[in-house]
């Protein structure tokens, strides 16, 4: 089968795990990496924790390569089955192409420092003490619930609606559906709000309400930052990911296929 996607110069990046080590080994032997700064794709051996990582790193450094994950992690949802293989760049060019955009937060602490975070999968607000927190959600300048007493809420991509969303009883989303599911986490009031699924052009807001007495930090994917009291979120189509997938196995066929799962 002739190559396809036309890379020429791959990187190489393995998680500290000791199998993910041992396997990075054993491929530098039959393929010339290159720096990462001179690549035109990147393979990735670990879980998809090391992937969102890998991910991150390259949005930081504002050089984002087209990523081939094999899974040497646990449940690799966001990577290719790892095989020993001898004609690597062969299978990297032979993969299909998955393009994913990530959330960009603008978040504005209780101290008044503003940050930017990007969010692959998804950005969680969360209680830090004992006490429910109580956000006040806003979609597209439009107070929604003027207050939401919970232990937090969330906002996933449909990258990501199968992670921590799916766990809080959120919806799973397909990969092309151009929605954002907006979810709670053990809702007390308003008790029978389950969530809601939003164009994915939507721009969100969650205010903190009375955050010194019922404070609340912020996670997106793995970042966290502490007591917030403002959370803005939207797509960041300038900042698009492209994940590479082995024909058969691509990430849009997995999130229809969890749907099925008992």
């Amino acid at each position: 089968m002739s190559s396809s996607n036309g890379f020429s110069r791959l990187a190489l990046l393995a998680s500290p795990t000791q199998r993910a080590q041992e396997a990075a080994r054993d491929i530098a032997e039959t393929f010339d990496f290159r720096p990462l700064e001179e690549a035109d794709a990147v393979v990735v051996l670990g879980g998809d924790g090391f992937m969102l990582q890998t991910l991150h790193r390259m949005l930081d450094r504002g050089q984002v390569l087209p990523a081939y994950g094999m899974n040497l992690g646990t449940v690799g949802f966001l990577m290719n089955r790892y095989r020993k293989v001898g004609k690597l760049l062969d299978k990297v060019n032979r993969a299909r192409d998955i393009a994913i955009a990530p959330l960009r937060m603008n978040t504005l602490t209780q101290h008044a420092t503003r940050h930017e975070l990007y969010a692959i999968n998804e950005v969680s607000l969360l209680r830090e003490t004992r006490q429910t927190a109580k956000i006040e959600v806003s979609v597209d300048d439009k107070i929604r619930i003027e207050e939401l007493v919970c232990d937090g809420v969330l906002v996933a991509t449909p990258a990501g609606s199968t992670a921590y969303n799916l766990s809080a009883n959120g919806p799973i989303l397909p990969l092309d559906s151009q929605l954002l599911a907006l979810t709670p986490i053990s809702p007390f009031r308003p008790r029978r709000w389950h969530g809601a699924i939003l164009p994915d052009h939507s721009e969100i807001r969650f205010r903190v309400r009375d955050p010194e007495k019922r404070p609340v930090s912020v996670v997106a994917d793995q970042k966290e930052l502490r007591d917030v009291a403002e959370v803005s979120l939207a797509i960041a189509r300038d900042a698009e990911l492209t994940l590479l997938f082995d024909p058969g196995h691509a990430l849009d066929e997995r999130i229809v296929s969890e749907q099925f799962v008992v």
